[in-house]
């Protein structure tokens, strides 16, 4: 991955080259702006695997920006993959989240091929949550969390090898019954909903509940009602 890539456009990118992505047409909402914060969103369909998003955020006439992808699979038994990447006033963090939305355990050989690329940055400063979140019991412990200033290259290759570790790995896995995957991620994005945090909180007090509830369940975990 390119620093000058973003992160979205490299999943994107490493996903197109082994699977069709459908995108889906969002009308107004693909693009929300209110009080200098704008929010741009992307979705797409992978017919007979599941769903990808986009979301990117620009604030603070761009002394803010964030951009999150996320891949949540049904055709297979893997993780929810959440990649997120925020610049603000100068200091870059990178976050990759591997949940454990499993119908059955996910194979320790496969969650060490994460984990040696977490460790792989070992020297870098963890970027540390300020509280404890209700998702901590089902995020597995190789997840990324890096921060700071000068990092570019390495936070960019580092959210680069993790998708092309999850696509390697989900090239070989089997297929499971897709109904019962895609409840585990309904179950998933309906509590990030109920529960919030700081970009639930903003989306809703900016586009209100319903408007939210569309971009978080729907266009980024591919919800159906």
């Amino acid at each position: 991955m390119s620093s000058t890539q973003g992160l979205g456009d490299m999943v994107r990118t490493l996903l197109e080259q082994q699977y069709t992505l459908k995108k889906e047409e969002l009308g107004a909402d693909a693009r929300l702006s209110k009080k200098g914060m704008v929010f741009e969103t992307e979705a797409y369909e992978i017919p007979d695997l599941g769903h990808f998003c986009i979301l990117r955020m620009n604030a603070f006439l761009g002394l803010m920006k964030m951009e999150t992808a996320v891949l949540a699979v049904t055709g297979k038994d893997l993780p929810l993959l959440n990649l997120d990447w925020v610049r603000a006033f100068g200091k870059e963090t990178q976050i990759v989240e591997l949940y454990d939305t499993q119908l059955t355990p996910y194979p320790e050989k496969a969650l060490a091929e994460f984990d040696a690329l977490r460790r792989r940055d070992g020297d870098l400063p963890a970027q540390e949550a300020k509280a404890a979140r209700w998702y901590d019991a089902i995020l597995y412990p190789c997840s990324y969390h890096k921060a700071g200033k000068g990092l570019t290259e390495r936070l960019a290759a580092a959210a680069h090898d993790y998708t092309e570790t999850f696509l390697r790995q989900l090239a070989d896995a089997p297929v499971c019954d897709a109904q019962a995957k895609r409840a585990k991620n309904r179950a998933f994005s309906e509590r990030l909903f109920a529960e919030g945090g700081p970009a639930v909180d903003q989306v809703t007090k900016l586009f209100g509940p319903e408007t939210a509830r569309r971009l978080i369940l729907r266009y980024m975990y591919g919800v159906r009602s």
